[in-house]
């Protein structure tokens, strides 16, 4: 399993998953001509999507979704379907080619909004951004992955010392907002284990972090981890893992 992160953040998301038999865009925001000419670097059509998955409904997750309607298209919440679209329910399984898919519920301010674990026969990979938190519950279904994109947002000091209006800290904030550095950090310590390959710290607040920052943080929580450690700011691209 492959992963390639071609966007994260405010301004944009969108993330790829290959194996040998499937290839799986996770949320497609940003522009059209940002999104294009990455699809243009990666030798990739949108034809060639085995399927595009949704985590929620803002806009910078969803952007150019009319630019995806002939690929099967599976989301947690309705939007004007398209002949190849299937909602999703939290917790039940679904499979894509090769891959099994399981969407986990967040915490956002939307109505529904979903975390992604994907496994083939010998990879798991989890996809968590655009949360206030992680349920408990949840950490045995997200332990022992390969690999591990999450949210590390926001630093609180940064956070309240930037120009952003009071309500929108407090919603940063809530458990309805993002994962802070340390949240992030808190959640890696208790999924991560000697398996785990690569971590990727995702959707890092422009204003209320730095990439150095949410790194140093992070690490602090995951005494003994041996693998690699990489931040995605907003138009890095970011790769992992491969394909057999």
């Amino acid at each position: 399993m492959k992963f390639t992160i071609l966007a994260s953040g405010s301004t944009g998301n969108a993330t790829l998953i290959e194996t040998s038999q499937s290839k799986i865009l996770i949320d497609c925001g940003t522009t059209k001509r940002y999104l294009s000419s990455r699809f243009d670097e990666l030798n990739l059509l949108r034809t060639d999507l085995s399927a595009l998955l949704l985590t929620h409904s803002h806009g910078d997750h969803i952007q150019q979704i009319k630019h995806f309607a002939q690929v099967p298209t599976y989301s947690p919440f309705a939007f004007d379907a398209y002949e190849r679209s299937f909602e999703i329910v939290p917790y039940q399984h679904f499979t894509i080619n090769d891959l099994t898919l399981t969407p986990i519920e967040l915490s956002h301010d939307v109505d529904i909004i979903v975390g992604y674990v994907i496994e083939s026969q010998d990879r798991k990979l989890v996809y968590i951004t655009d949360t206030g938190y992680v349920k408990v519950n949840d950490y045995e279904l997200l332990k022992n992955a390969d690999y591990y994109i999450v949210e590390s947002n926001f630093d609180s000091e940064l956070l309240m010392n930037s120009n952003r209006p009071y309500l929108t800290k407090q919603r940063i904030l809530s458990d309805t907002g993002h994962l802070s550095n340390e949240a992030c950090g808190e959640l890696l310590s208790e999924v991560v284990s000697s398996r785990t390959q690569h971590i990727v710290l995702a959707h890092i607040s422009q204003e209320a972090n730095t990439p150095e920052l949410a790194k140093s943080v992070v690490k602090s929580y995951l005494n003994g981890y041996q693998g690699k450690l990489d931040v995605a700011a907003s138009f890095d691209l970011v790769s992992g893992g491969d394909i057999d």
